[in-house]
This record gives C-alpha cells, sequence and structure tokens, in this order.
C-alpha cells in the first residue's frame, strides 16, 4: 500500500515553489520555467497523450496556476479537469484565474483520490534542492507510480535530461538518463511507451499508454 511521496520532500518543494510564485506572480517564472515559448512547448508534448480525445478527462499532478488546463481549453479539449498541487498559494491562484466548476476543480495534495482517464505531471521532478540524488530518483519513481494510478488509461511527465550539456547543469537540479527511464518504464507498465526528446529543450517527455485499458 502506498503511503505517499517523502513528507520532507514535498515540504521543501511546497516552499521553493511558494517564494518563486510570490516573486513572479502566476507566470512561467512563477513555477521556475524560463518563460512562455518553453511553457508552451512543454504542454504541446502531452497532446501525444491525449491522441485527439477531447472528452477525455485529466489529472494534472503539480498543476501550478493551472496553466496547462488554459492550454488545453485552447487546443479545443473539452473534458473535465482536475488539477493537484502541493503548494496552497498555488491552487489559490489556479482557482482565481480560471474558476471552479463541475469540469474544473482544483486540490491541494501531492497524491490523488481521483481516477481520471489520463494523468500529466510537468516539471515537478526538476528542482531536488539539496536532496541527495538517490533519495530524490526513489522519489520520482514513487511519484511516477501515483501518475500510473491516476490515469487509468495513460499518463505522461517531464524531466531534465542528463544527456544536456555538462555545464549547463546545476546541482540543485535532477537529471534523468532517457534511455534509463525509458528501460524503467517498460519494464513496469509495459510496452506502450514512448519517449519524446526531439523538441529542442534539455529535457524528455515520457507517455505511456495503460494497454488492457486502450485494447
Amino acid at each position: 500500500m502506498s503511503t505517499g511521496p517523502d513528507p520532507s520532500i514535498v515540504r521543501d518543494v511546497a516552499a521553493y515553489y511558494s517564494s518563486k510564485l510570490a516573486l513572479h506572480g502566476p507566470t512561467p517564472q512563477g513555477v521556475d520555467w524560463n518563460g512562455k515559448p518553453s511553457h508552451e512547448l512543454r504542454h504541446e508534448q502531452f497532446l501525444r497523450l491525449l491522441d485527439g480525445a477531447p472528452d477525455a478527462s485529466i489529472l494534472d499532478l503539480g498543476c501550478g496556476y493551472g496553466d496547462f488546463m488554459r492550454f488545453l481549453r485552447t487546443a479545443g479539449h473539452r473534458g473535465p479537469f482536475i488539477g493537484y498541487d502541493i503548494t496552497p498559494n498555488m491552487i489559490s491562484e489556479a482557482t482565481r484565474l480560471h474558476g471552479e466548476s463541475a469540469d474544473c476543480q482544483w486540490r491541494v495534495g501531492a497524491e490523488p483520490t481521483e481516477t481520471m482517464d489520463f494523468a500529466v505531471a510537468s516539471g515537478i521532478f526538476n528542482v531536488k534542492g539539496e536532496v541527495p540524488t538517490e533519495t530524490w530518483a526513489r522519489y520520482v519513481h514513487e511519484t511516477i507510480d501515483i501518475l500510473a494510478r491516476a490515469g487509468r488509461r495513460g499518463f505522461a511527465f517531464n524531466v531534465l535530461s542528463l544527456s544536456s550539456d555538462p555545464e549547463r547543469r546545476s546541482e540543485t537540479l535532477y537529471y534523468a538518463d532517457a534511455a534509463e527511464m525509458l528501460s524503467y518504464c517498460l519494464h513496469r507498465f509495459g510496452r506502450s511507451v514512448a519517449l519524446l526528446q526531439d523538441y529542442g529543450l534539455y529535457e524528455f517527455t515520457v507517455v505511456v499508454r495503460h494497454i488492457a485499458a486502450s485494447g
């Protein structure tokens, strides 16, 4: 039975993003991205998961101020959406900006209680701070398992790539080996896994479909 992510990691990450939001407001910089163009590019990769299913229900783990919901609606998605974030101030901003209704809801938390068609997570694995890399990698794997349970038809996430230039890396960020992550997901979740690393950013996106649900 899952006990959820490490509470000390959750607390530290929540404090980090709360400080970013206080400094930059509900902007890409407020969720620690460089700017809007790269933020939109990350959103676009998740459309591969939805695969033309505008009525599918979506769960966004680490939703920040809800920008992915805005992106989805602009792209024509009309299905139910639930955003989760461990930072209460982020959820307050998401509610203020986008409102709440039967098809758009916001929750504070690290582990969803709902199961939706698809689950996504963008940027939540990057900022490890002073946490040892092995401890953070375990947290990443535990959170991927949470995503896998939250998306009955499939899930997707992104993570910084170890194949980025060494001189550009930061000691406080987590970088994953794309081949190792692909192998991990193939062994754990089955053969329907795609790895996207061709969109020009120093990261990759993994898209996983649950074969039994889609077959």
